[in-house]
């Protein structure tokens, strides 16, 4: 890329050099997220990668992908210029809807598109997306990064995220084999995670300044801003340890529309989720925030996910073993509800 420069497009508002500059300050980044499989380097037309080391086991491989962004988190991250850790939370709103299927996550591509690429943001933005790979145990294999001027604002950026894993297909979880009685496991959040922004931003009138953002929560010792960029928890290596040793009949990830939305995504038609909210820990920042914004307990849970990142499915034989093994894994867990009949899809108590 030496001979590689055009004064005339970067007086259009797109600087080639910086991109090139940032890949060079992202490399050994990336270079922590490689495992088996990895064909081929950062920089290429398209990110290789091998199969042949995942199939042993496998009598029919199945591809699970998904992709998603941070949304309006990012604003946070703008006004706090702080662009470590908003990567984490990309890679975790991928990989931690295809575990839902038991599928293990392969490989990971990022997107970002800036208004100015300034080489040390960008290398930031793509550490807090390999930290979150390795968490996850997949691979970084490309990305993309593009210049928008007039688009997108000059210090801000939208960041995109794909990824892909694998199941065995008679190894799926589906919710054809929950049932009555079985228990739901609740695996604790790690704060706020990515969903809800747009309505905490209302709450706290977080704009263009970020003095609210410095705001203490005397309850966390911590500032609202601290609180918020807090990364979402990856539950990728305790959910699949949990599958080596557990039935698991049923997984939801709790992201935008809270428990009420997703957690019926994980129930057959007929049964219902019977959650005991005095089971498992509020985090401080939904208190918080509910005071400061009046807002209705039924909407708090409808919106954010109160402290339980995850649900998994179990036989009431299991639960005990269940939370057993995923608190070995390094995650909180709570028996927090069972499967009873009905259609309310949600029932809180």
């Amino acid at each position: 890329m030496k001979n590689s420069y055009s004064e005339s497009y970067k007086a259009a508002g797109v600087d080639i050099v910086a991109g090139y500059e940032a890949v060079e300050l992202m490399k050994n980044d990336v270079k922590r997220t490689r495992i088996k499989g990895i064909m081929d380097g950062i920089g290429g037309f398209g990110g290789l990668f091998n199969l042949a080391p995942y199939l042993k086991n496998i009598k029919e491989p199945v591809f699970v992908s998904g992709t998603d962004g941070v949304g309006t988190k990012l604003k946070i991250a703008f006004l706090l210029d702080k662009h470590d850790t908003i990567g984490i939370d990309a890679v975790a709103m991928c990989v931690n809807d295809i575990i839902c299927c038991g599928a293990k996550p392969l490989f990971f591509l990022d997107y970002i598109n800036c208004g100015r690429v300034i080489p040390e943001r960008i290398a930031a933005i793509v550490k807090g997306i390999a930290d979150g790979c390795v968490k996850a145990g997949c691979a970084l294999i490309g990305g993309e990064t593009a210049e928008h001027p007039d688009l997108t604002p000059e210090n801000e950026y939208d960041l995109a995220s794909f990824c892909t894993g694998i199941a065995d297909k008679s190894k799926i979880i589906d919710r054809s084999k929950v049932k009555e009685d079985d228990v739901i496991i609740g695996l604790a959040s790690s704060g706020v995670h990515s969903n809800g922004f747009s309505l905490i931003r209302k709450v706290f009138n977080i704009k263009d300044s970020r003095n609210p953002l410095d705001e203490m929560i005397p309850e966390t010792k911590k500032t609202l801003g601290e609180e918020l960029l807090t990364p979402t928890e990856i539950y990728v290596k305790p959910v699949l340890k949990l599958i080596e040793a557990v039935k698991v009949k049923g997984i939801a990830n709790i992201t935008g529309g809270g428990l009420y939305e997703n957690i019926p995504r994980a129930l057959p038609d007929g049964l219902c989720a019977k959650i005991n909210k005095s089971t498992f820990e509020v985090p401080a920042i939904f208190e918080f925030i509910q005071k400061a914004g009046n807002i209705p307990e039924r909407d708090m849970f409808n919106t954010f996910n109160m402290g339980i990142g995850m649900v998994c499915i179990v036989g009431a034989k299991k639960a005990d073993l269940a939370v057993e093994v995923l608190e070995k894994a390094g995650v909180k867990a709570y028996c927090i509800g069972k499967v009873v009949k009905g259609d309310e899809g949600v029932v809180l108590i």
